[in-house]
């Protein structure tokens, strides 16, 4: 899945890195009419202030996150999965925009909004400190070349501002069937004194059942190749 830019450090007044490559590919006819036909009733703007979740939703519920939902297939499996939350999904790539907007108006859904745009600027203007019960990251590009490392979405810099956002208690899935990458997610989040792991130290779970198996994941693990959630609890700052 693809994801967002990384938020600079506060000190350094050099541009943000990006954790992503923009190849949009060419949209399917099917997919450019989802933005004319759908957008309106599930795509969002970015406002550039604190959004009225609870009005855009009708209805105060659990608020869900997801970063980087490539296709859509995990959001839309959420949406029916557990109607009595709210989901927000943020994707720049507008192909699989494009097919989650036809996805959701094929299945009715009502309870998911999203945003097709830079995911730091979305957390730091849109979303509310404290507003968010969950977010989910899964899979997010590993970037696996030395070089690239500084392009990797999680970092102590973005975990500050995941936590901004959550509520005490809220929790942080991460996923990824990258070894060296859970390894650096551990890293990060471990060494955070904001995030509490549930696995403890080092910790992970094999795949909870709010999260849905892959075609590529469950092709990797016939393959040999293993998966990795991390979850993480918002500690109370107190």
């Amino acid at each position: 899945m693809s994801e967002a830019t990384p938020a600079p450090d506060a000190a350094s007044p050099r541009r943000a890195i990006r954790s992503f490559v923009l190849r949009q590919g060419r949209l399917t006819e099917a997919q450019d009419r989802a933005f004319e036909l759908h957008w309106p009733q599930y795509g969002l703007e970015p406002l550039g202030t604190a959004r009225d979740f609870d009005a855009v939703f009708g209805r105060h519920a659990d608020r869900v996150l997801e970063i980087g939902f490539g296709n859509g297939e995990a959001l839309r499996f959420a949406a029916g999965n557990e109607p009595a939350r709210d989901f927000i999904g943020i994707e720049v790539h507008r192909p699989g925009v494009g097919r989650l907007l036809n996805a959701l108006a094929d299945d009715g859904a009502s309870n998911v909004r999203i945003y097709n745009h830079d995911a730091v600027d979305v957390l730091e203007h849109d979303i509310a400190d404290a507003s968010l019960d969950e977010v989910r990251i899964w899979f997010p590009d590993p970037w696996p070349k030395k070089r690239h490392h500084k392009r990797r979405l999680v970092s102590s810099t973005f975990a500050r501002l995941l936590a901004r956002k959550l509520r005490v208690s809220g929790l942080l899935h991460l996923a990824t069937d990258w070894q060296a990458y859970a390894e650096h997610m551990w890293d990060v989040l471990d060494a955070d004194p904001q995030f509490e792991n549930e696995a403890g130290p080092r910790g992970w779970f094999a795949r909870p059942a709010w999260r849905p198996e892959t075609h590529f994941e469950a092709r990797g693990q016939r393959l040999g190749h293993g998966v990795w959630d991390l979850l993480y609890r918002r500690r109370d700052p107190a």
